[in-house]
Order: C-alpha cells, then sequence, then structure tokens
C-alpha cells in the first residue's frame, strides 16, 4: 500500500512541477503516474550501476546532476512527456525542494 502512495504523490509532483516550469509539458495523471515508475526505475538502474552516492537523497551536486538526468531521459519513454534540459534542471531543483517537505520515500 505504502509503494502505491509513495508513486501517487509522485505522479502528483510531476503534475505540479509541469504546470509551473517552463520546459517541463503538463501531462495527464496517468502519464505522471507512468513517469513516476520509469523515473523511480531508471533511479534504481543508475543507483545500481554506480552506487548510493549518485543517489538525489545524498544532496550532493552529482545527486542533483544525476536526477536532471533521469528526469530528462525518462521523457523518451513515456508518451506525452515532454522536457527541455533546462526544465530538467529545473524540476530537479523544484523535486528536491518538494521532497524536503513532502517525502516520497516510505522511512
Amino acid at each position: 500500500m505504502g509503494v502505491i502512495v509513495r508513486f501517487i504523490v509522485s505522479a502528483l509532483v510531476l503534475m505540479l512541477v509541469g504546470f509551473i516550469l517552463p520546459g517541463f509539458k503538463t501531462m495527464s495523471f496517468f502519464h505522471a503516474l507512468f513517469a513516476a515508475v520509469v523515473i523511480a526505475a531508471l533511479g534504481w538502474v543508475v543507483e545500481s550501476l554506480l552506487g548510493k552516492t549518485v543517489s538525489p537523497y545524498s544532496r550532493g551536486v552529482v545527486g542533483f546532476l544525476v536526477s536532471a538526468v533521469i528526469i530528462w531521459a525518462a521523457q523518451f519513454i513515456v508518451p506525452g512527456m515532454s522536457v527541455s534540459l533546462v526544465g530538467a534542471l529545473l524540476a530537479a531543483f523544484v523535486i528536491g525542494i518538494i521532497d524536503l517537505f513532502v517525502p516520497t520515500t516510505i522511512r
């Protein structure tokens, strides 16, 4: 049940980011939900290959840049998602800020 709530919250955050940021196309809820799953899967693959130090939760510049690249790369998998490089950087920043107040991980 917690995983479902996590993906729903992530989808809502992606929809909010798409609404407020330039360079990040607004998505429907189902596209945003699919994008949340794809971003989580890509993040898991990157962490598996490169280690936990590239995680966005390490709060470093590398984690921030990796998050932006993952968000940018997800547009090639998710239909209806369009993100520019600047949009991905801004989205990673805003999602990081939102995650401070509304965590999307189960702790």
